[in-house]
């Protein structure tokens, strides 16, 4: 696929930004940039993005609440740039809705290959819905969960379910693959592709907030289950 993709630069230190602009322009993308939260928002509806690169630090508004408000109505991938590493920070942004986490020093050439590596994995995943072979098993129903692999859409009990979309790739990579256990490692790499940037708190973030949307008590859950010092599965 080679449309142009549109990326907003969410960024209050506007060297930083400019970098980031020149760097993803030269390499094919369309970049719009904001230096504050409601600017950011307002281009977030206006341009449709293909992906958000986000500050935490903004001048208006802290960046994880922005990031959650982002994620109430929009499911396009967050990416966090942030002088905040911690331990806690990454997974707090992960926890409100980001699917990555960079921290600042950062290197341009890393962060292209973030994006580009989920640009491949969505473009991967409207090809083979478009595929006629796929369409006969475009459906996985599993107890009340039904999973829409060509629609890209999750219900329980009939009722449509909000994923982010490394989410919903999360899930179906395990409902592909019922009852097997698979690793953080493994996850990682089938989900991120890129396991070596990410660590395996993304996962559990992750895992968590799954299966937050679809069970009845994610504390005990039905169909996403922890197989203790192994990793994870979904059951039938």
């Amino acid at each position: 696929m080679n449309q142009s993709r549109k990326i907003v630069v969410i960024e209050d230190e506007r060297d930083i930004s400019r970098i980031v602009k020149n760097y993803m322009e030269k390499h094919g993308l369309e970049v719009a940039v904001a230096d504050n939260g409601a600017d950011g928002l307002h281009m977030i509806d206006l341009l449709e993005p293909d992906y958000v690169i986000l500050d935490l630090t903004l001048p208006d508004t802290d960046g994880l609440e922005l990031c959650r408000r982002i994620r109430q109505t929009k499911e396009t991938p967050i990416l966090i740039l942030s002088a905040r590493g911690s331990d806690t920070d990454k997974v707090l942004g992960l926890g409100f809705g980001a699917d990555d986490y960079m921290t600042k020093p950062f290197s341009l050439s890393e962060l292209l290959a973030r994006i580009n590596a989920y640009f491949r994995r969505h473009d991967k995943i409207a090809i083979a819905a478009a595929s006629p072979p796929e369409r006969a098993d475009a459906s996985i129903r599993i107890g009340e969960l039904s999973i829409e692999k060509t629609e890209h859409r999750v219900r329980v009990r009939g009722q449509d379910i909000s994923l982010s979309a490394k989410e919903f790739d999360l899930l179906l990579v395990l409902a592909e693959n019922l009852n097997r256990v698979f690793s953080k490692t493994e996850l990682l790499d089938k989900v991120w592709g890129y396991d070596r940037y990410v660590d395996d708190n993304t996962v559990s973030v992750y895992v968590r907030r799954v299966r937050e949307k679809i069970e009845d008590q994610p504390s005990d859950p039905r169909y996403l289950k922890t197989v203790w010092g192994v990793g994870y599965k979904l059951c039938t």
